[in-house]
């Protein structure tokens, strides 16, 4: 069974950062591209930073980069998302997409909540 848990959300202020963590079960993870997507309310999922299976190719939207971070363990088959200086504008929910190198296999997460208000 194909499982993905997602953690680390939750409420911080202004400028603050938190670590999201979203561990894989029931696939070889080293086959999979893992991406992170966020969604606010109102609005559509969008993009966030990918990387390829043994994370040889790291992409950021644009406007995040140099404030946001991702890495994995191939290890514990475990995907995260470092994210600083937040902003209220960062509020969403996040996701993590799991791509298989095959292009056809695809899995999300459940979803964790940041919230960024004072």
């Amino acid at each position: 069974q194909v499982q993905f848990v997602e953690s680390g959300g939750g409420l911080v202020q202004p400028g603050g950062s938190l670590k999201l963590s979203c561990t894989a079960s029931g696939i070889n993870f080293n086959n999979f591209h893992m991406s992170w997507f966020r969604q606010a309310p109102g609005k559509e999922r969008e993009f966030v930073a990918s990387s390829t299976n043994y994370g040889s190719n790291i992409h950021y939207a644009e406007a995040l980069r140099g404030r946001f971070n991702i890495s994995r363990d191939d290890a514990e088959s475990t995907v995260y998302l470092q994210m600083s200086s937040l902003k209220p504008e960062d509020t969403a929910t996040y996701y993590c997409h799991a791509l298989g190198v095959d292009g056809i296999q695809s899995y999300w997460g459940q979803g964790t909540q940041v919230t960024v208000s004072s």
